[in-house]
């Protein structure tokens, strides 16, 4: 059963093995103050509140997951029921801990559909976890997913970049172009999963927000020129096109994400951006969408920082898998997890690194293979888990 110190004011974690800037090194003693790493060294440390003989264990910088949408699951398990917010939240923040994930950017659609996606729903999580913020263990961020047509409250979404409500802004566009039969199918079959609508209005529905794209690009640049205005880091998403690819660097795109073909991520990388995938397709073998394979990427030196996606697990697994696989060293793609999404947000004084004077956001693990239960302890936020 786990055990959650809520406010420790002193740890000392010795004789372990941890991953510092220089790689891993054995018999490290970890100092922790206020939620900092205060001491790093191999001799006994300071003594504290709280002390920690961490001789099997492996201490990690804790994961920092720019992308993920998995907590949807916990606001509507099912279609049609949903649950409060703050439960949701805090049921969410539970999981994130069990799966090593420090510091978690909600990617919050902000939707054109009637459906869970929507900016009601945007609205009411922004509320909840800015409210709730103090009770959570995990550093949470928001991440908003903008789709093009989404035109409404157009000024209210200029007002939390300006605000700084938000942290990250993605530019999704997912609504098929007219005449593209075969994603508009299957638009159809994933609308049917998320809302009621009958085969008529659907067809409504669907050429009202295609006639919004002209005035959803106009808002797009509006919005990204906001975005850099604010500091806030700005993302694009499925780039597939070279058309794509060069909007995005006009827009002056920071993280391309999920980009859909080799040479999107390449245009990417050569224009300064880091480039985002998704640790399920790592761990799965493949995408569920049929983009392009994660472990070829990889291996290609075309990716930058892994996100968990659709589900935390995948992005403690991945790392220990890419070692197992010989495309890298444990070392270096722990930087995918850790290191990498914390430059490419603006965090990298404070995270993904274990050094005097970062945040104490650590995990340690029994075993190396990347299973949710190899986690022995988490750190985050001046609170420490440990797990019996």
């Amino acid at each position: 059963m786990p055990d959650s110190i809520a406010t420790q004011e002193s740890v000392t974690l010795r004789h372990t093995r941890a991953l510092l800037p220089g790689g891993f090194q054995d018999g490290v003693t970890i100092a922790i103050q206020d939620g900092c790493i205060v001491e790093i060294g191999d001799g006994p440390g300071p003594a504290a509140e709280l002390e920690i003989d961490g001789r099997n264990l492996t201490v990690l910088p804790g994961l920092i997951d720019l992308h993920g949408d998995a907590f949807e699951r916990e606001v509507a398990p099912r279609p049609g029921c949903v649950f409060p917010l703050d439960l949701a939240i805090e049921s969410n923040d539970a999981n994130l801990i069990s799966a090593g994930i420090t510091t978690f950017f909600y990617s919050i659609t902000d939707g054109f559909e009637p459906s869970v996606r929507n900016r009601a729903t945007v609205r009411g999580l922004l509320d909840g976890i800015e409210g709730s913020r103090e009770r959570l263990m995990c550093d949470s961020r928001i991440h908003i997913r903008h789709e093009c047509v989404a035109t409404d409250d157009h000024e209210e979404l200029l007002g939390w970049i300006a605000g700084r409500r938000i942290d990250l802004l993605s530019l999704n566009d997912h609504l098929p172009k007219p005449g593209d039969a075969r994603k508009l199918d299957r638009y159809r079959a994933g609308a049917a999963r998320r809302f009621t609508m009958s085969a008529e209005d659907l067809e409504s529905f669907i050429a009202d927000r295609q006639a919004r794209r002209d005035l959803g690009n106009a808002q797009t640049e509006e919005l990204a020129a906001a975005a850099h205005a604010a500091g806030v880091t700005l993302a694009s998403h499925d780039e597939l096109t070279a058309e794509d690819a060069a909007r995005a660097a006009v827009l002056n795109v920071r993280i391309c994400e999920f980009p859909l073909t080799a040479d999107c991520a390449e245009k990417g990388l050569a224009r300064g951006a880091s480039v985002v995938m998704g640790a399920p397709n790592l761990v799965r073998g493949g995408s569920h969408v049929g983009g392009t394979s994660v472990r070829d990427e990889i291996a290609a030196g075309r990716v930058s920082i892994l996100v968990s996606d659709y589900f935390y697990p995948s992005l403690l697994r991945a790392p220990f898998l890419i070692a197992e696989l010989g495309l890298l060293p444990l070392e270096e793609a722990w930087r995918l997890v850790s290191g990498n999404p914390a430059e490419a947000s603006g965090l990298g004084d404070r995270k993904g690194r274990i050094a005097v004077g970062a945040d104490a956001d650590l995990i340690g693990v029994r075993d190396a293979s990347g299973l949710p239960g190899d986690i022995a302890l988490v750190s985050a936020r001046n609170r420490l888990r440990r797990i019996r």
